[in-house]
């Protein structure tokens, strides 16, 4: 079993990647692997609603110049996915919600390609805004018909400068939960 996760801060290792990699020290504790891909400093854009991937059904964007076929096909290989945004203006960042609308048309070109997949949204704030965050990403599972592990409370985590969300103890409390919950429900299914 395998988790991916995709990491869509600026920063390359901030407080989003800390989050991840608490949720991927439970996760590797039950024997699942994991991967996690940073969107910092990579190139990647939006959408064009050209829908060449609904006419094409390849599993493929027709856009190739960044990195978005090679999420599909790690999403693909996958049996879960978590997608980690920090809070922006309310939101996902900009890459966040690029990666999401191309792979998420291309899966439903391709006859929801995720399908039971389990997934799972990971937030870093500083204050507010997180659960409009959070939303963004449960919605692009709910529409891929992925199934959602719940944790002990919202999958968010509280810090500003790189490395403070390690002292949000109930943040980091909810990770290692999600962790645990994830590893049980991909265990479950694969049964």
């Amino acid at each position: 079993m395998k988790v991916i996760a995709f990491n869509g801060s600026a920063r390359k290792d901030g407080n989003t990647a800390t989050l991840v990699k608490q949720v991927f020290t439970a996760l590797e504790e039950e024997g699942v692997a994991t991967e996690l891909v940073q969107l910092a400093g990579q190139k990647i854009r939006g959408c064009t609603a050209c829908m060449a991937c609904f006419n094409n059904k390849d599993q493929r964007c027709v856009l190739t110049d960044d990195l978005v076929n090679d999420a599909v096909a790690k999403i693909q290989d996958a049996d879960g996915i978590i997608l980690a945004s920090p809070t922006y203006f309310s939101d996902v960042t900009t890459e966040m919600k690029a990666l999401i609308d191309r792979t998420g048309m291309v899966a439903r070109a391709n006859d929801n390609l995720f399908r039971r997949k389990v997934g799972a949204g990971v937030v870093a704030v500083r204050r507010g805004g997180a659960m409009h965050t959070l939303q963004t990403l449960q919605n692009y599972f709910t529409i891929g018909e992925m199934i959602i592990p719940g944790s002990s409370y919202w999958n968010i985590g509280f810090g500003r400068l790189p490395g403070e969300v390690s002292s949000d103890e109930e943040g980091m409390a909810t990770m290692r939960r999600l962790g645990e919950n994830m590893a049980w429900l991909l265990k479950k299914l694969a049964d």
